[in-house]
């Protein structure tokens, strides 16, 4: 257990930080199974840009790494090209 003041508040703020996180991530996720679950071209494009959206919006915040946002957005994107019409 922290004994100083200064620890005592880290721990407090980091714990407020990871339920953020955890928020954030979480509804990512979401967002990804929806355009992922969707089987027609039309009906995917709405879900995908509020995916690829919140993963910038992710990237820009810093919850998550430019890279693995590029590839969840490939990924989508693959899905999403490979839908018919």
């Amino acid at each position: 257990m922290a004994h100083h003041k200064s620890a005592k508040k880290r721990i407090r703020q980091s714990e407020k930080q990871r339920v953020r996180n955890q928020a954030s991530i979480s509804k990512m996720k979401t967002l990804i199974k929806k355009v992922n679950a969707t089987t027609e071209k039309a009906t995917a494009e709405v879900p995908l840009k509020e995916a690829i959206s919140f993963i910038d919006k992710s990237v820009s915040k810093g919850k998550l790494h430019k890279n693995t946002a590029a590839r969840r957005k490939s990924a989508l994107t693959r899905h999403y090209n490979s839908l018919k019409a």
